[in-house]
């Protein structure tokens, strides 16, 4: 039985690979989960770190609920893997790290706090802004260290905030941040913080799943305590959607067992 992960931008493939045997899809989307639930081997476990949620449809919390139900665990963390399991923890969904944790406890509540721009595939998803949930952690540790004071952190955050998403890079954030009155010393201090510390805590919570599943024999079976209910939207997605997905990922898998 395989395990399988959709990552994209969080972590880069090769350092996923390096902790953890299973099989890589891209970013899930509507009717993956599905697609992986009805292979003629069911999986032995579906991980969700990074989705889709802008350019293609969402993978839907109804899926993974089907896959649930069919006995097969799903985990998440880091990005829509972490937001899916917070709304779905009470159906079985198993989630790690600390942004799950925050999501969970309501200390954070916004979808946008994850989402970042990415490349093509063809680039390997790199990212190209900054989580705002990234750039919170990144701000307390500055505070932390001393670098700037609760104000200046907090000026930051709110021109992050006030980005869309995609514009999120640092030099955006602290052009806008100064803009807005922080002193030309902390915006320095800040850029060089940022530039030489491990600010990614999405990237640290996508490793930390993948390292407690690795130390795992097995994942424990899904705690299931709903009866599935199949509605005439879930039916319509299962006989148009998820025969094109299952065809693409089965694909994927294809190329990468080559070597493509």
């Amino acid at each position: 039985m395989t395990l399988y992960m959709f990552l994209g931008p969080t972590l880069r493939a090769h350092d996923a690979r390096a902790l953890l045997d299973a099989q890589v899809l891209p970013p899930a989307e509507m009717g993956d989960v599905c697609a992986l639930a009805t292979l003629p081997e069911p999986p032995r476990g579906i991980l969700i770190i990074d989705g889709y949620f802008d350019s293609r449809p969402a993978v839907w919390h109804k899926e993974i609920l089907f896959a649930l139900s069919r006995g097969i665990p799903v985990w998440g963390a880091a990005s829509m893997g972490a937001l899916r399991a917070v709304e779905l923890r009470r159906f079985g969904m198993v989630g790690v790290g600390s942004i799950y944790e925050r999501f969970a406890a309501g200390a954070l509540n916004d979808d946008d706090e994850v989402a970042v721009a990415h490349a093509p595939a063809e680039l390997g998803y790199r990212p190209l802004s900054q989580a705002l949930v990234n750039v919170r952690f990144a701000l307390d540790l500055a505070v932390e260290r001393g670098v700037v004071g609760p104000p200046a952190a907090a000026a930051t955050l709110e021109a992050a905030r006030r980005l869309f998403y995609p514009d999120r890079i640092w030099p955006a954030i602290l052009e806008r941040a100064a803009r807005a009155g922080l002193g030309e010393g902390a915006r320095r201090a800040l850029a060089a913080f940022v530039a030489g510390e491990d600010v990614d805590l999405k990237a640290r919570d996508a490793r930390a799943l993948l390292r407690t599943v690795a130390a795992l024999p097995e994942l424990p079976a899904p705690a299931v305590d709903f009866a599935f209910e199949r509605t005439t939207l879930f039916e319509r997605m299962m006989e148009r959607e998820v025969p094109l997905r299952r065809r693409a990922l089965l694909e994927r898998a294809e190329r990468a067992a080559r070597g493509g």
